[in-house]
């Protein structure tokens, strides 16, 4: 059978399902887990039919194949604008991609992979929106347990605070799969340490809220499941606290786990642009 992703290039470009929202920032996180050629088609097949994917943040996108032909199927499926990174000796990384919206490059600060952390400005009818978007290592092989990890953790923790002048008056979001679960989190999990939760509150030391946990203060939810059925909610969304009045709702969304997409639940996000909009916390 034809690989229906190396034939992406000779394909006509889609019709978008959806027609993007030039008065909301509507955002989608899905972690690609280094998806082959086929399963990457699927993939961006199935965040085309999302309403709420206006805006995607895809984390965990290999170097090889199966990356550009991720790349392929979003031109294929209605996303003229796509920020891909050059994943450095074969690392993954994180791509940005936009319906319609311009999605303007920036430089955010990020001095180590950078290539994990791609930020742009977006214009949404005429407002502006600054997002990043951010695979954090795991904690690697026994010979290297953690370096790349606290590594880039460390340089996230040291960019946030100035984004404000990488993205001056505007809201901000920040957004992917941290490999990193919140203090308190239900189940506990004893694995991490005091180091990992530090980054996780790095955030709100630099002017961010997690907008999940901001609508739904004890929610129980998950975004990957470990081998013994326990849950962790690894994949955020992060937008600046003084914004957080814009945000209407933010789900996780369990289908491309249990379709077999990806071992990651997807993440979603509506936020007025306006401030005009009543907050929908279901």
């Amino acid at each position: 059978m034809t690989d229906d992703a190396t034939q992406l290039s000779l394909l006509t470009p889609a019709e978008p399902e959806h027609t993007a929202s030039t008065t909301h920032a509507r955002v989608l996180v899905f972690n690609t887990q280094h998806a082959s050629p086929a399963r990457a088609y699927r993939q961006v097949e199935w965040i085309s039919r999302q309403k709420t994917a206006d805006l995607v943040v895809l984390t965990e996108v290999g170097a090889g194949p199966g990356g550009t032909a991720l790349v392929e199927a979003l031109h294929h499926f209605g996303y003229a604008h796509v920020i891909a990174p050059d994943r450095h000796h074969g690392d993954f990384g994180t791509v940005l991609a936009s319906r319609t919206a311009q999605l303007e490059p920036v430089e955010a600060g990020i001095s180590f992979l950078p290539h994990r952390a791609p930020a742009a400005v977006v214009t949404i009818g005429d407002r502006e929106l600054g997002v990043m978007g951010l695979y954090v290592p795991s904690r690697g092989p026994k010979e290297r347990r953690n370096e790349d990890k606290r590594a880039f953790q460390d340089a996230v923790a040291t960019a946030l605070p100035g984004l404000s002048k990488v993205f001056p008056d505007m809201p901000v979001v920040v957004a992917g799969d941290l490999n990193v679960i919140e203090p308190g989190h239900q189940p506990p999990h004893k694995v991490f340490g005091q180091w990992e939760y530090a980054f996780y509150d790095s955030f709100a030391k630099a002017g961010f809220t997690d907008a999940f946990r901001h609508l739904h203060p004890t929610a129980a939810e998950y975004s990957w499941f470990g081998r013994s059925g326990q849950g962790f909610r690894f994949d955020h969304v992060f937008t600046t606290t003084t914004h957080t009045n814009l945000i209407q709702t933010c789900a996780y969304d369990q289908t491309p786990r249990t379709a077999s997409l990806s071992d990651h639940a997807a993440v979603t996000l509506t936020s007025s642009l306006n401030g005009k909009d009543e907050v929908r916390r279901g």
